[in-house]
């Protein structure tokens, strides 16, 4: 047991080795990861404990924002998470795959479809969270431009039951972190501009990798689709998959 233990306190060296390379030569993880630290040690001279709080919330996100876009941290936790389960036998013994059977992705959701009304747009108001998991267009509505803002959590945009009118329609996502998945009909044009710090891009049996860039990409006859839907989206880390249905 102690050579296990060992051999785990070597690997997550190396792997800090690492952690610590590719801090020094990322600017924004260097420059993120001091801001965070000074955040800190600011904190200690407010006054006030919401003061405090705040900066202790502010700091301790920018350092976890650092950390979590190196390559390394992943790979500490993965290795982590995979010695504690291999040694910890009577929890690999009980492990049987039946046991997901009612996991909860398992269920399945049957939609009714229902006809939506043409409602007045001016002054109309609706809430997004900014946090957990959300589905958009799971039931028929009228169209309107789609214009978010999220911190963290995975989202799916569900274009198949409206109708987009015959001009260009626009989604707009911001996000922290977080999987993003546009559900697109298909003969419509797809544009996708697409920024992100740590993130791919799924597209038209493409992949695109991206480390702190933007791409922009277009379907195919683009320009002779009568519908066409601009997907404007910026994420911190996180993957972008548009599928035509």
């Amino acid at each position: 047991m102690k050579k296990k233990w060992k051999l785990f306190f070597l690997i997550e060296a190396f792997l800090l080795i690492w952690l610590l390379y590719e801090s020094v030569n990322d600017g924004f993880t260097l420059i993120t990861f001091i801001l965070g630290t000074l955040v800190l040690m600011r904190s200690k001279y407010k006054k006030t404990n919401s003061k405090r709080q705040m900066y202790v919330i502010t700091g301790s996100i920018l350092i976890l924002v650092a950390l979590l876009s190196t390559n390394a941290i992943w790979f500490m936790l993965i290795s982590a998470i995979l010695f504690f389960v291999v040694t910890d036998k009577k929890s690999l013994k009980n492990f049987k795959f039946t046991n997901f059977e009612s996991a909860p992705w398992q269920e399945k959701d049957i939609i009714i479809v229902e006809t939506a009304k043409s409602l007045p747009k001016n002054g109309k108001r609706f809430k997004r969270n900014w946090l957990g998991n959300e589905r958009i267009g799971n039931k028929v509505y009228e169209w309107d431009d789609i214009n978010l803002t999220i911190f963290m959590g995975d989202t799916i945009v569900d274009l198949g039951n409206t109708l987009l009118p015959k001009d260009e329609s626009y989604v707009i996502i911001r996000k922290g972190f977080g999987k993003t998945r546009i559900l697109v009909p298909s003969g419509v044009g797809v544009m996708i501009q697409h920024s992100a710090f740590k993130g791919k891009v799924c597209f038209d049996n493409d992949i695109f990798v991206l480390n702190n860039e933007s791409v922009k990409l277009y379907s195919e006859q683009y320009d002779d689709n009568i519908r066409k839907i601009k997907l404007i989206t910026t994420v911190l880390v996180g993957d972008l998959e548009v599928i035509t249905i």
